[in-house]
């Protein structure tokens, strides 16, 4: 068993620093967009044996130490009774487009093992013999809720935003409800075999660290603590701000715009750290990703706790050579008077 992950996780020695990629099972990888040619995203993500496939493929690609499922962040929306389409340059839209109070009343309640039994369904799939650990994921509330909003991405933030300061008390309701169902859901996907979780707050950038505390932050807090009332291993992945670490999390998800010794120092160095290196060092080439690769790792300075990945998902023009030699990178490293 590959455990170099779940060990950083817990900030204990390693041989090596673990390394894997946010989006490393999708449109960078050639295979990947052969089956898209055959098969909806959708349809993909509900046959257990298809999101299976599609979450081992970037294995033939290059060599990283943990799977992330194949899945995404509006899974959750269909089971409490939200339709949604996928949108090119858009994503997830839900149908009819969200509309306040009228909608928070419709949500339904769900049980994540019965309504996201297929999701479930992949990971046994997946942990029955795959050496390295599965990582599942779900939104944090508040990038959850983004897209229920409509419009592009900037409108869709800024009118959840608005929606937040006008109507609290209906946040309150919304937030607090996939604060509980999606720490179910989690904890589902990790009782099926996930050897750790990541919760996303990929939009929580757009907050100031005020708003962010007293808007945000008690729901995923609220989310996380139940994590780890459960024993469950996560990774919070959001803005690089200490607010984010106040909320909760094993390891703290920064992006690239922080040097990694810089918000190691923000988030404190009792936490895990995973990132950072920009994702537009893969597109400007093997030479430019593998500097990038080493002074993260310099910054990192093989203090335990840290694990590679990029500050921000793959781009689909990514290489796939390109990424392989980052992992070939990350293998070769040793920080100097390092000995382990």
């Amino acid at each position: 068993m590959n455990d170099l992950l779940l060990r950083a996780l817990a900030r204990q020695p390693v041989e090596r620093t673990p390394v894997w990629f946010m989006r490393q099972a999708g449109r960078s990888l050639p295979a990947y967009r052969d089956l898209r040619r055959e098969r909806a995203f959708l349809e993909l993500v509900r046959d257990p044996e298809a999101a299976a496939r599609v979450t081992r493929l970037p294995l033939e690609y290059f060599d990283v130490d943990a799977l992330v499922l194949f899945m995404d962040l509006s899974t959750p929306f269909e089971a409490a009774g939200i339709e949604i389409e996928l949108r090119a340059g858009v994503g997830p839209v839900p149908l009819p487009p969200w509309g306040g109070l009228a909608d928070v009343e419709r949500l339904r309640p769900f049980e994540p093992r019965e309504r996201l039994a297929f999701v479930l369904e992949a990971i046994r799939l997946l942990a029955a013999d795959e050496a390295r650990p599965i990582i599942g994921f779900v939104g944090a509330p508040f990038t959850l809720c983004s897209y229920l909003a409509r419009g592009t991405r900037d409108s869709r933030l800024a009118q959840l935003r608005a929606f937040m300061l006008r109507s609290p008390a209906l946040w309150d309701r919304l937030a607090g409800f996939w604060a509980d169902h999606l720490a179910e859901f989690a904890i589902a996907q990790y009782e099926a075999g996930a050897g750790a979780i990541q919760v996303f707050d990929s939009w929580c950038s757009v907050l100031d660290p005020h708003s962010y505390r007293t808007r945000v932050l008690p729901y995923s807090r609220r989310l996380l603590e139940r994590l780890r009332e459960e024993g469950v291993p996560t990774v919070h992945y959001g803005a690089t701000h200490a607010a984010v670490a106040e909320a909760g999390g094993d390891a703290i998800g920064v992006d690239w715009r922080t040097p990694l010794d810089e918000a190691w120092d923000v988030i404190g160095p009792e936490r895990a750290i995973q990132g950072n290196l920009d994702p537009a060092c893969i597109l400007a080439g093997e030479e430019a990703a593998r500097a990038g690769t080493r002074e993260v790792l310099r910054r990192a300075g093989g203090r335990p706790g840290h694990i590679f990945n990029l500050g921000h998902g793959l781009h689909p023009e990514s290489d796939p050579e390109v990424i392989g030699a980052v992992v070939d990178e990350v293998r070769r490293w040793r920080a100097p008077g390092e000995n382990r």
